[in-house]
């Protein structure tokens, strides 16, 4: 088994024109994925790179029974789009946009919480299940099978981790960039409930970041709820306050938006914390041994 995705996922790609959009759906297809078309007003009827597109993705999930949906619109035009799938009940929605504006997604996020449509995003890199399936901009060559969660909010450093996991033969169970805007679709909570219910995932990483209190709230449902070993690491220790690292998401305002902050709340809540990138791989081997006894 496996989280949000699996070989059965029939993905439609939203903004369906450029080299970007196409090449990444491209990839999807050819790691495994059932690419199923793509969306670009305007453009239904034709065929790009041998795939159908259609005006509308209510059109689009009636003729190929998308169930996920990946969305590569300009951040002015995305929320329509995200709208749009909903209205279509697409399970779910992975945004690689980034930079929707705020208003935007206050309103995606109430619309969201009254439908059965489930999104990542946005300014994410995107969501894999290893052999299987993936939906997103990741490099899929990185990535092995396995037993081990791994939740983000940064699309490169959940690539580094991954690479160091998977050079110490520890494979991954499912693998989810929950996106770096100040606003998301799912959070920490929402990813940790669904590797807390995965029986294919025996150990969770959650890879955080300055800024936000994303961590802070995850840590506390841990502490109450989480019955799997959770590894966690929050990158940003030496960023200057009051300055913006990387994305719009990442900006140390008061001490709880710290690295070291943030460090100390995840231990407390029976997190085990490893304050360098390149020793994860080596907690989570450890507790893998323990586990097995």
């Amino acid at each position: 088994m496996s989280i949000l995705i699996e070989r059965n996922t029939r993905l439609l790609t939203v903004g369906y024109i450029g080299d970007l959009p196409v090449t990444h759906s491209i990839d999807a297809m050819n790691y495994g994925t059932q690419f199923v078309g793509g969306v670009t007003p305007g453009k239904g009827g034709t065929v790009l790179s041998g795939f159908p597109v259609f005006n509308t993705v209510d059109e689009a999930c009636k003729k190929t029974q998308a169930n996920a949906a990946m969305i590569f619109v300009q951040p002015k035009y995305a929320a329509d789009s995200i709208l749009e799938c909903i209205d279509s009940e697409i399970p779910l929605i992975i945004c690689v946009t980034g930079g929707i504006p705020i208003r935007d997604m206050l309103k995606i996020r109430e619309v969201l919480n009254n439908s059965s449509s489930r999104m990542i995003g946005p300014a994410s890199s995107g969501v894999i299940t290893p052999g299987e399936c993936k939906v997103g901009v990741m490099p899929g060559e990185i990535y092995m099978p396995g037993k081990v969660g791994v939740v983000s909010r940064s699309g490169t450093l959940s690539y580094e981790i991954v690479y160091q996991l998977t050079k110490n033969d520890v494979g991954q169970s499912t693998c989810v960039v929950l996106g770096g805007d100040p606003v998301l679709g799912s959070d920490f909570i929402d990813v940790l409930k669904m590797f807390e219910s995965d029986p294919a995932t025996e150990i969770v990483v959650l890879l955080g970041e300055i800024g936000g209190n994303f961590e802070i709230e995850a840590a506390k449902w841990i502490k109450r709820n989480m019955t799997k070993p959770v590894v966690g690491y929050v990158a940003g220790s030496m960023a200057p306050k009051e300055k913006v690292m990387g994305h719009d998401g990442v900006v140390v305002v008061g001490i709880h938006d710290s690295a070291e902050k943030k460090f100390e709340i995840l231990e407390d809540c029976t997190v085990h914390i490893v304050r360098s990138p390149d020793k994860v791989a080596l907690k989570v081997k450890e507790l893998l041994v323990n586990n097995s006894h």
